[in-house]
């Protein structure tokens, strides 16, 4: 999907989950939201190279947002609001392995929850709950999460239920570093989303891994990741 006009600058500080200090390069010091509830190790450090798009909008209290931040020089999109949309237009465009031919419904209400999409073909339905990666735990190893999950581990549940209903379920690893060749849980950060991970794929739920590719000008999906359990 397509950027909107990013301007350059560096990371001063991340605070109060959603805002950043971001100095410009023409020396300006703004405050920038930041769309990301995650502790987004590994992105948040000081100095980094970062992207802000900018806003006309009045009824905004700040006018820009934290987009991308450049790590072992390539672009890491942190806006987790775009990781559906993301996703979408690869499903949309049949770019994702085992799910091309679908239509496309997101938000679909299952149990107490809302998952990311519901895709069907003819009597086939699949239920498509989508994680934004952007944590490597190892140089070439990207992991999820990043901070203890209770929704997290609550969506697996959901999909090991829906299997058990007939559904064909898949949880849907976005991972955001450009330099990750493969994908595994984040043990040391959330013990428990790992074990209920592994029991969910031993149950039938489907994991998908997908690397984005990132630019000034646009992310798209790029090519799928070894998963790893």
């Amino acid at each position: 999907m397509l950027l909107p006009p990013l301007t350059e600058g560096r990371l001063l500080r991340r605070y109060k989950r959603f805002l950043a200090d971001v100095e410009l390069t023409d020396g300006r010091v703004v405050t920038a939201h930041t769309a990301n509830t995650g502790s987004m190790q590994q992105c948040a450090v000081p100095g980094s190279r970062v992207l802000l798009s900018q806003s006309d909008n009045p009824k905004r209290k700040l006018a820009w947002s934290w987009e991308l931040v450049e790590i072992n020089g390539s672009w890491v999109d942190i806006n987790t609001h775009r990781a559906n949309r993301v996703v979408e237009e690869g499903l949309r465009t049949d770019q994702v392995g085992g799910l091309q031919g679908f239509t496309v419904r997101p938000e679909y209400p299952y149990a107490e929850s809302r998952i990311d999409f519901m895709l069907q073909k003819d009597e086939q339905r699949v239920l498509v709950e989508v994680k934004n990666v952007t944590l490597c735990c190892q140089p070439t190893v990207a992991c999820f999460p990043d901070v203890v999950t209770l929704r997290g581990q609550k969506h697996l549940r959901d999909l090991m239920a829906a299997v058990q209903e007939g559904w064909r379920a898949v949880i849907f690893f976005l991972v955001r570093r450009g330099e990750a060749q493969s994908f595994t849980p984040a043990d040391d950060v959330d013990a428990e989303y790992g074990r209920l991970l592994r029991q969910a794929a031993e149950c039938g739920v489907e994991v998908f891994a997908y690397r984005t590719l990132a630019t000034p000008q646009q992310v798209v999906l790029d090519r799928e990741v070894e998963v790893v359990l």
